[in-house]
């Protein structure tokens, strides 16, 4: 039967196009963590539904931390998430990029480093190489190009420091939905 495995669709696909349909959260995550994402405890953490990953192994979880509906998770470079981490539906974290000024373009991958109690908010950007401070703000469609320092908030396109969020503003992440 070797050509059995020419049938077969490559993991990645399987993790793209079903698992991440898959309606029930506590299903859903244990698939995540059989494919390889890395995760503190599959059951306080959540990857919502339509969410992409590619290079699950590269990806790891905190507890509490949840990444909202339809993200791209680009963890070929490598992405840590925190503890109580905050990423709402629609955000891209890209670790690679090319570069342009060699030739061929060869691709190049930096690792994203999220810390603990970070919001990144809806339809934002985190690019390779970056890493966001504990308690940090990222502002609704935000392109982070940059180091954010711990308890910043940063907003714009590329993200600009803003002002320091307030002492005791931490969140925390306890929203686990059945069927998201």
């Amino acid at each position: 039967m070797r050509w059995a495995r020419h049938w077969l669709p490559p993991p990645e696909f399987v993790l793209n196009h079903v698992v991440n349909r898959i309606p029930l959260v506590g299903v859903r995550m244990a698939a995540y963590e059989a494919f390889g994402v890395q995760l503190a405890d599959r059951r306080r953490s959540t990857i919502m539904l339509g969410t992409e990953v590619w290079e699950p192994k590269r990806l790891r979880l905190g507890v509490d931390t949840i990444v909202g509906r339809d993200c791209l998770l680009d963890a070929r470079g490598g992405i840590a998430l925190g503890d109580r981490v905050n990423v709402t539906s629609n955000s891209m974290f890209m670790t690679a990029k090319h570069e342009v000024d060699e030739p061929g373009f060869p691709a190049r991958f930096d690792p994203i480093v999220v810390e603990d109690q970070v919001w990144v908010a809806l339809g934002s950007t985190v690019l390779g190489g970056v890493t966001i401070g504990e308690a940090a703000v990222v502002a609704a469609g935000s392109v982070v190009t940059r180091d954010v320092e711990p308890r910043a908030i940063v907003a714009g396109v590329p993200a600009v420091f803003v002002r320091e969020r307030a002492p005791g503003a931490e969140q925390e992440t306890r929203y686990r939905p059945n069927w998201l």
